[in-house]
């Protein structure tokens, strides 16, 4: 802003307030988004990482969405008939605060807001965000089709690589859609496609279904729909989007697909509410992403596209948001909208490693060039609404460099409070030997005893849980790094004092809070145990937030007078609703900031 870069945060910031907005504990965007929602902190909203466990089970699962198969099923030959539907079902407690305006005829739409998928059953208009998978059910998986060498890409994240021939100018291929629910054993389905490369010229043509498209190296498709026959002729079909980036023809054919999103235009899961709301978005701004996350950034860290086609993809998500919120303002006449942006927050966790480089690069720029497009995001919005109209610009938390990954797990099985079995399976916490665990870490921020009588190999006694959570918050804080020597958790958190709700009990043991520069190693998160204790990050995901909340909080600008000396995202639903005259609900921690 002072640069001068920035026109519209700083018109808002003369016109009203800016501040720093402390971010949840911790400082993960399932739980900060639900606090906002909601007003709660964790132990109200009872969503405390992306991912959580079943203590029954020993069995992980992302945090915010359960979904439950269809019930008994009718067998007819080689087909299956549910009997009853499955269910998808929002984990997040607590009412949105877009449900209280609603119960007083306030009307509000909510475009992409994280946490909220399936969107909530109330009157509010919503097209749901972070959290909504793919046509597979998970949270964004690619392919890769190319004719090099077998095992060239070795394993991949988030992704396949299938390798392919070409034949006289020619390769055929499968793309990978959702299982069959409705054939025994429930196999994946498919959609063949053919792409016809021109011997004379650097173009190719994309054959699949009743679509052609040319493409050249370097370009970017437009959204293709897609469909997935569940049942000869036509009787049950999956309906989905994709876009290909052909990034190669010669000397190697290198060709991207995109995740398969659900198609807006004829949704088989509920992105909306009502249902119908997405296909009227649908017929006035076209074809958009409707995946949680759009941005491939799985494709990236394994180098199936570099920074320049990440960058070019996130380009195309632009536009989509600027139609969409276009459209969402030319109709907006009163009560709430809300508009979410993310790829501010996808663009720094892979760039930020550039722009702390002193070595000059188009990174830096990336980053710069986000943060004007958010400020052109904020100025037309502001230009659409009048002077009386509350506007609000904020983000859930800040950002830092990720550069050294801690295995909270390795750390536990040093320190004696953790065993490991020896050749045991890489499947989530199957490495531990629970018989002399008393302490595990699961999440991105998780610690978790071995309690007796909650966990399913639970054998710590619950007199024992005190002494050995004071003596694991005193031990935490005082690790080293022994390359640098810098502390590396400056808090462990009891979750028991930092939240208050029914849902406490269900949360981790302890919050452990990472110092700038350090964070949970992937394997961690996992709950499996890394090769060192402490490692460098070489990923391309070189920027997080998933440290001390302190060291990371977000931004807040309002075009009125901020009056709260630390305003933080639990006082936005008070806010939002004394805003419009509504008490806020008794359960709510927060208080309005102005």
């Amino acid at each position: 802003m002072d640069a001068g870069k920035l026109p519209n945060f700083a018109r808002l910031r003369q016109s009203g307030s800016f501040s720093p907005l402390a971010t949840s504990i911790p400082a993960e965007s399932p739980v900060a988004w639900s606090t906002f929602i909601t007003g709660l902190d964790a132990g109200g909203h009872g969503i405390f990482d992306f991912i959580h466990r079943d203590p029954g089970t020993m069995v992980p699962y992302l945090s915010t969405t359960t979904t439950e198969v269809a019930g008994w099923s009718l067998p007819l030959g080689r087909w299956q008939i549910p009997l009853w539907p499955g269910e998808i079902r929002l984990n997040r407690q607590g009412r949105a605060f877009w449900e209280f305006l609603e119960d007083h005829d306030i009307p509000c739409t909510i475009v992409r807001i994280p946490a909220n998928y399936p969107p909530t059953d109330s009157p509010a208009k919503q097209l749901s965000g972070m959290g909504t998978p793919d046509l597979e059910g998970t949270y964004g998986t690619f392919s890769f089709y190319t004719d090099e060498p077998a095992g060239s890409y070795g394993d991949v994240s988030g992704g396949r690589v299938f390798y392919v021939k070409v034949k006289l100018d020619r390769v055929d291929a499968e793309l990978p859609g959702p299982p069959n629910s409705l054939r025994r054993g429930q196999p994946q389905l498919t959609v063949p496609f053919a792409v016809l490369i021109d011997p004379d010229h650097p173009v190719a043509k994309v054959t699949i279904q009743e679509r052609q498209l040319l493409l050249k190296p370097g370009e970017w498709s437009q959204w293709v729909p897609v469909r997935f026959e569940m049942m000869p002729l036509g009787a049950a079909s999956a309906n989905g989007i994709v876009r290909f980036y052909l990034k190669e023809i010669r000397p190697d054919f290198k060709l991207y697909v995109s995740p398969v999103n659900v198609d807006p235009s004829d949704a088989i899961l509920p992105i909306t509410q009502p249902s119908g709301y997405a296909r009227q978005l649908y017929d006035h701004v076209g074809y958009f992403s409707t995946l949680g996350i759009p941005e491939d950034t799985k494709s990236l860290s394994a180098g199936i596209l570099n920074q320049e086609e990440f960058l070019a993809q996130s380009r195309l998500l632009r536009d989509e948001e600027l139609r969409l919120l276009d459209y969402h303002l030319k109709n907006f006449k009163s009560g709430v909208l809300f508009f979410y942006s993310g790829r501010a927050d996808q663009i720094q966790h892979m760039f930020w490693r550039e722009m702390e480089s002193d070595s000059p690069g188009s990174t830096d720029d990336a980053i710069e060039a986000v943060y004007r497009d958010m400020d052109q995001l904020l100025g037309y919005a502001a230009s659409r609404v009048d002077p009386q109209t509350l506007v609000i610009a904020l983000s859930d938390h800040g950002f830092a460099g990720f550069s050294r990954a801690f295995s909270l797990n390795n750390w536990l099985e040093k320190e004696g409070y953790a065993g490991r079995q020896p050749g045991a399976s890489t499947t989530y916490l199957a490495p531990f030997d629970w018989p002399r665990t008393r302490a595990y870490g699961l999440g991105f921020t998780g610690l978790y005893l071995n309690l007796k009588g909650r966990e399913k190999n639970g054998w710590l006694p619950l007199a024992e849980r005190d002494r050995l959570l004071e003596e694991l918050q005193r031990k935490l804080i005082e690790v080293r790094d022994p390359v640098s020597g810098k502390q590396v958790i400056t808090r462990a958190l009891r979750s028991d004092r930092v939240y208050t709700g029914d849902a406490v009990s269900r949360g981790p043991d302890l919050v452990v809070c990472y110092n700038r520069g350090y964070r949970a190693s992937w394997e961690s998160v996992l709950g499996l145990f890394s090769a060192q204790l402490l490692e460098d990050n070489t990923d391309e995901w070189s920027g997080d937030h998933l440290m001390d909340p302190d060291l990371v909080p977000g931004i807040l600008f309002v075009n009125r007078s901020i009056t709260a000396p630390t305003p933080g995202l639990i006082d936005l639903a008070p806010t939002i609703l004394k805003e419009f005259g509504v008490e806020k609900d008794a359960k709510m921690k927060g208080r309005a900031v102005f």
